[in-house]
């Protein structure tokens, strides 16, 4: 059972644009391409130790960058620490 359902889930990979990183030598299924991941906007407040709703609002405003997907949005990591490097200020 267990080979079945790995098998569905690198079919539905392969099929909806995730490639497989056997191929290029790496054999964790659940490594990826960093240029495909995305955060959703949970991931982005825990990280920023923010509410959902100021991530919402950053993306609003213009200030964060987002993908619109569905009726969410997903953001690049590289978008993330980019806003945040673009913040930072040395203290004292």
């Amino acid at each position: 059972m267990w080979l079945f359902h790995v098998r569905i889930c690198v079919l539905l990979w392969t099929e909806y644009g995730l490639p497989l990183q056997a191929e290029k030598g790496l054999t964790n299924v659940g490594q990826f391409d960093e240029r495909r991941h995305f955060m959703t906007v949970a991931e982005v407040a825990q990280l920023m130790r923010v509410s959902t709703m100021t991530v919402y609002r950053l993306i609003k405003a213009g200030e964060l960058s987002a993908v619109r997907v569905g009726r969410s949005y997903r953001l690049r990591p590289d978008d993330v620490d980019r806003y945040l490097g673009d913040r930072y200020t040395e203290a004292g």
